[in-house]
């Protein structure tokens, strides 16, 4: 069992070593530069989205013909279940665009990985309940972040953005994240951990979040919420891809903005989506409400997460706007 506030050694080997494989495949094969298309001149795309969730646009763009109606034949694939390893699949040309979270970008910008995001899919708001956060037994002494100083807190992986999110509440709470000990264990065995004592507590989510709350254990304020305009979800691509093909990423990110504001509006879409590409189960799908899907990339909000992500050791140095955003991307600058 691995137990760690500090993952960046382990977590920065693997990524140079990923950056290097990466751009020498890349480099040899100029895969990302070149531009297929099928008999009927439709350009041909491929994109990795995530094994969990928030990748419901891209089949909404599917099903309703926005990609068809832009000219591209797009091929939607299961990416890594690390996202933040889809990188080398995006530098080699293997796949145009794929899906990550902030956590997984930012580790490879930091790496001076040469992609760039191109478009958000999700952000924490305030305009939805919460479909994730800190779970304890009824009877836990725990109350607020600020508590779980002296504490082990347990969360499906290390150094990422659950890991992010816990040490930046309990510091906004007035606590010390660097008195929290974390430990990385199986998703579906997290709802155990809290009841059974294993650890005090547990950082959960989707289903699973609901799950525990449906056991018995009580939440602690409102998950990535409580840091609305964090980006969740987005898209990225190789920086060399987007110069050669820039109005073609351009018609892949309005096809994916239109979907967005359909999915947004129709919700039994999503949960159709959810019931064929996801193993939860259908009646919970139906019991819950689908989540809110967002295009706009807040740059202000990111250049929050990047300082204190740095400041936490979860990043090796804090890369630079120009860095992150394609020049098209849908950025704004919140307060």
């Amino acid at each position: 069992m691995e137990t760690s506030r500090n993952p960046r050694r382990r977590t920065l080997i693997v990524l140079t070593a990923l950056a290097v494989t990466g751009s020498l495949t890349a480099t040899g094969c100029g895969g990302e530069s070149a531009t297929a298309t099928t008999s009927d001149g439709k350009v041909e795309i491929t994109v990795l989205r995530s094994n969990g969730a928030i990748f419901e646009p891209l089949y909404i763009a599917e099903q309703q013909g926005y990609f068809k109606d832009a000219g591209l034949d797009v091929t939607i694939k299961a990416g890594a279940q690390d996202t933040s390893q889809n990188a080398p699949s995006v530098l080699n040309g293997e796949a145009q665009f794929a899906m990550t979270d902030s956590s997984g970008f930012l580790k490879g910008a930091a790496q001076d990985m040469p992609i760039r995001i191109v478009t958000g899919l999700q952000s924490a708001t305030t305009q939805t309940d919460p479909t994730d956060g800190l779970l304890v037994k009824k009877d836990s002494p725990i109350g607020s972040f600020a508590d779980l100083e002296g504490k082990t807190v347990g969360i499906s992986a290390l150094g990422g953005t659950i890991q992010f999110i816990c040490e930046y509440l309990v510091q906004k709470a007035g606590g010390d994240p660097g008195k929290v000990k974390f430990v990385a264990l199986p998703t579906t065995s997290l709802t155990d951990a809290a009841t059974s004592g294993k650890t005090d507590a547990v950082f959960s989510f989707g289903p699973f979040y609901f799950a525990g709350l449906d056991s018995g254990l009580r939440s602690i304020g409102n998950g990535m919420n409580d840091v609305p305009g964090m980006v969740q979800g987005l898209l990225f691509s190789s920086q060399k891809y987007l110069s050669s093909n820039g109005e073609t990423a351009k018609k892949f990110i309005d096809a994916v903005a239109k979907a967005i504001t359909y999915a947004n509006a129709h919700p039994a879409a999503v949960k159709a989506i959810d019931k064929k590409y996801t193993q939860v189960p259908a009646a919970f799908i139906d019991a819950h409400d689908i989540n809110h899907y967002d295009k706009a990339l807040d740059s202000t909000v990111m250049r929050t997460v990047i300082a204190k992500m740095h400041e936490f050791d979860l990043l090796d140095n804090e890369p630079k706007d120009e860095a992150l955003y394609w020049d098209q991307a849908p950025t704004t600058a919140g307060e």
